[in-house]
C-alpha cells in the first residue's frame, strides 16, 4: 500500500509518500518526505503571519508534490490527453487559491496519476488558512486522480511519528508528551486512536513561550533552537533564576505565560545584557520547560501504571530535554519503555500525516466533497 501525504497546519508545505508493509504491526518506509520550510520568510515578523503563510502553501504545494513523487519514482508523463470539463470542478474547489488552481492544472495535463491508494492530509488543528489550502488541495487531486481522503488529526500524528522505522508492538497503554509551538498536551493512549487527554496548558504552549522569551532577549525566530544553542554555551557566570509554573500542581495541566513574564521582568532589571547573561537566561529557560514537562509527564506515567512513555512535537527536537528525559525515565521508571521520533520526525511533516492516516484506513475514508479543515479540532 502507498499513501499520499500532505501537511499544510502552519508554515511548513510538506508532501510524502509512504509504502507500508504489515497490518497489525505495519512497517513504514519512507519513499520521500519533501519539507519546504517558510521559517526566514516569517522570521522578519517574529512569528507566523497567517495571510502570508497561506500564500506560501499555495506557491509551494505543486513544486513540493513534483520533488515527493520524482523521488518515490511515482512521476511519470501523461501521454494521454485530459477532458477540459473536468478542470471546471477543479477550478470550483480552488476559487480562493487561484494561482494553486493554474499550478495544479498544468502539472494534471503534464503528469499521470501515480499509483497511490489513497490520499491523507491534515485537517486541523492549526492555522487556519493554512490548512484551507492544504485540504482544498487535497480534495482537487482526489477528484481529479478518483482517489479516497483519510483526514488526519495533527496531534495524533505527532503520536504516530514515534512509529516509523519502529514497532508499536507492546507499548501501550502510554501517556503520550506532545509539545510544540502552538500545543502542550498530556494524553494517555490505550492504542491508535484511542486518546483521552489528561492535561494540557492554560496559556501559553512550551514552544510558545520559548518564542516569546527569545524575542525579548533579541534572538530570532523560531526561539526553541535559538535558545538550545545559546544555553549550549552557558559557562555558568551569570546565575539566573526563573520560576518552574504549576510543577507540583495536582494536575496534569501547564502554564508557560508566568515564566515568559518572568523573564521579560528580569531582562528590564538587568543593567547590562551581556553575551554571557543572554546565555543564562536561555539556560534558565529550557530548563525551567524540561523540569515542569518532565515532572508532570513522570508523575502521569506512575499514576496510569503504563508501559511506555511517548513524546512527540518540535520541541522534543531538543536534544538537552530528550537526553533528561531518558535519564529520569531510566532512573525512576527503570521497567518502562521510552519512545521519541527521530529528529526529523518531531517537526511538522507528512509522513507522520500518512502514518497516522493508516491506522484509519478504510474505516475512516471520506468523499472529497465533505472534508473541512478544523483549526480547533480536538483529539
Amino acid at each position: 500500500m502507498k499513501i499520499l501525504a500532505i501537511e499544510t497546519s502552519c508554515d511548513d508545505t510538506s508532501i510524502s509518500i509512504i509504502k507500508v508493509s504489515g497490518k497489525k504491526n505495519p512497517s513504514f518506509d519512507i519513499l520521500s518526505n519533501i519539507v519546504s520550510s517558510q521559517v526566514k520568510i516569517h522570521r522578519k515578523w517574529g512569528g507566523i503571519y497567517p495571510a502570508l503563510a497561506k500564500r506560501e502553501h499555495q506557491k509551494n504545494l505543486v513544486p513540493v508534490l513534483i520533488k515527493s513523487l520524482k523521488k518515490a519514482k511515482l512521476l511519470k508523463r501523461n501521454l494521454k490527453k485530459v477532458e477540459d470539463g473536468k478542470f471546471k470542478i477543479l477550478k470550483k474547489t480552488l476559487e480562493r487559491e487561484q494561482n494553486l488552481y493554474n499550478k495544479l492544472k498544468i502539472f494534471l495535463k503534464k503528469y499521470e496519476k501515480p499509483k497511490v491508494d489513497f490520499i491523507a492530509v491534515t485537517m486541523g488543528p492549526g492555522l487556519e488558512p493554512s490548512l484551507w489550502v492544504g485540504v482544498n488541495f487535497a480534495k482537487a487531486i482526489s477528484y481529479f486522480w478518483n482517489l479516497e481522503i483519510i483526514p488526519v488529526n495533527h496531534i495524533e500524528a505527532h503520536i504516530q511519528a514515534n512509529f516509523i522505522g519502529k514497532s508499536s508492538k507492546n507499548l501501550f497503554p502510554a501517556i503520550s508528551l506532545v509539545v510544540s509551538g502552538g500545543h502542550t498536551q498530556l494524553i494517555l493512549t490505550k492504542g491508535h486512536g484511542d486518546y483521552k487527554i489528561i492535561g494540557e496548558t492554560r496559556d501559553d504552549a512550551a514552544g510558545e513561550c520559548l518564542d516569546k522569551i527569545a524575542r525579548i532577549l533579541g534572538l530570532r525566530y523560531p526561539g526553541g533552537p535559538e535558545i538550545a544553542s545559546k544555553a549550549e554555551k552557558y559557562k555558568g557566570k551569570n546565575v539566573v533564576s526563573l520560576p518552574r509554573p504549576m510543577m507540583h500542581t495536582k494536575d496534569y495541566d501547564f502554564s508557560f505565560s508566568g515564566l515568559k513574564t518572568a523573564a521579560l521582568y528580569n531582562f528590564k532589571k538587568q543593567p547590562s545584557k551581556t553575551k554571557e547573561y543572554i546565555r543564562a537566561v536561555c539556560f534558565e529557560t529550557q530548563q525551567a520547560v524540561i523540569d515542569v514537562l518532565i515532572k508532570k509527564t513522570i508523575r502521569a506515567a506512575k499514576a496510569f501504571r503504563v508501559k511506555t512513555i511517548i513524546l512527540g512535537g518540535g520541541v522534543t527536537a531538543n536534544k538537552e530535554l530528550r537526553k533528561q528525559f531518558k535519564a529520569k525515565i531510566k532512573k525512576e521508571l527503570p521497567h518502562s519503555q521510552f519512545s521519541i521520533p527521530d529528529s526529523k520526525y518531531c517537526t511538522d511533516n507528512a509522513a507522520m500525516i500518512g502514518a497516522a492516516a493508516y491506522f484509519h484506513w478504510p474505516k475512516d475514508k471520506i468523499s472529497w466533497r465533505k472534508i473541512r479543515a478544523r483549526a480547533n479540532l480536538r483529539l
